[in-house]
């Protein structure tokens, strides 16, 4: 009904950035913002608390798996603050111009990025640590897992740069008259209307899923070539089975927001009379539910793993660790 009321010389595009509310039952939008929200209360719960036994103890920091973990874990932390950050200033009501608007998004791509990229690289290092365990500690120091940290965050900087570029590029041609900071209503009004940001995005979550593609590879090709060889049998094995098992988890659980995104960005590539319902609903459940889930469930994964953090966590919310019973003979 709003439609009928509105000025007859906006485009669709305008008219749906007006009314895009009234797409969205109330309800429904209500869960959406409810995950962020329930996310966020799951990570500060857990997450602070395994930072700091990392960063303390020197016997960790020594080790490159919790390195790389507590990466994941800061990364995470800081993203789904900054997704907050967002939701609270679009529940303001605040307005917000093209440059304040481009920053949030770019450090919002950037966590993301680091923190799938540290994934990868956890997954890296269990793979190098199987193969050449005599080898592990000398080819690989703790020294180089400080740069390949840096690095991580350097290619993290790097990596959504060019969809930021392309963004400011779009809003200096064409202002958005609503100046609303929201990553699903952008892509739907921005991404799918614009080619060059529609290809630069597109480029940027292709070069993403060929990275955990690779690693999917390597794993399954290194599980083939040691599983005759009795690399993979006894307790310890067992736990290496384990702790592939939680990284490929994880790895899947970020995999599967980027395949979404990526069919959402063919969609409208090759149809642009796609319904920007749809699409708006695509885009609302990539952010707020499948690009938070795999954040959320990270620390609880990782620190009831290994065991020098799933004895901290016991400790700290005083709970009453199962024992094993020894019988004697």
């Amino acid at each position: 009904l709003s439609s009928n009321l509105t000025n007859s010389s906006e485009t669709p595009a305008e008219m749906f950035a007006h009314e895009w509310h009234g797409f969205i039952p109330t309800c429904h939008m209500r869960v959406l913002q409810l995950c962020p929200i329930l996310a966020f209360l799951a990570i500060l719960m857990i997450t602070p608390v395994l930072l700091v036994r990392i960063l303390s103890r020197v016997d960790l920091r020594q080790q490159t798996h919790y390195l790389l973990l507590a990466n994941v874990l800061f990364s995470d932390l800081l993203f789904v603050c900054m997704n907050i950050l967002s939701a609270c200033i679009n529940l303001a009501g605040v307005l917000m111009t093209e440059w304040p608007c481009a920053v949030l998004l770019f450090l919002s791509a950037v966590l993301y990025s680091s923190g799938v990229l540290s994934i990868t690289a956890m997954v890296l290092d269990t793979c190098f640590a199987v193969l050449a365990p005599f080898r592990y500690l000398a080819l690989w120091p703790v020294s180089r897992t400080h740069g390949a940290i840096a690095a991580i965050w350097i290619f993290s900087v790097f990596l959504p740069a060019a969809a930021i570029g392309m963004f400011l590029w779009y809003h200096s041609m064409t202002p958005c008259a609503l100046h609303l900071c929201s990553l699903p209503l952008l892509m739907v009004l921005t991404v799918s209307l614009f080619r060059p940001l529609h290809v630069s995005m597109l480029l940027t979550v292709t070069s993403i899923i060929f990275i955990l593609l690779l690693v999917l590879s390597g794993y399954l090709i290194l599980y083939f070539c040691t599983r005759s060889s009795g690399v993979w049998k006894g307790e310890t094995s067992s736990r290496a089975r384990g702790t592939f098992f939680i990284h490929y988890l994880h790895l899947f659980l970020a995999f599967c927001p980027l395949l979404v995104l990526m069919i959402e960005l063919m969609l409208c590539q090759n149809s642009q009379t796609m319904d920007p319902k749809a699409s708006l609903w695509m885009s609302l459940v990539v952010c707020n539910v499948l690009l938070i889930l795999p954040k959320a469930l990270a620390p609880y994964l990782y620190g009831l793993r290994y065991r020098e953090l799933c004895n901290l966590l016991f400790q700290f919310f005083h709970l009453n660790k199962p024992t094993t019973i020894t019988p004697v003979i």
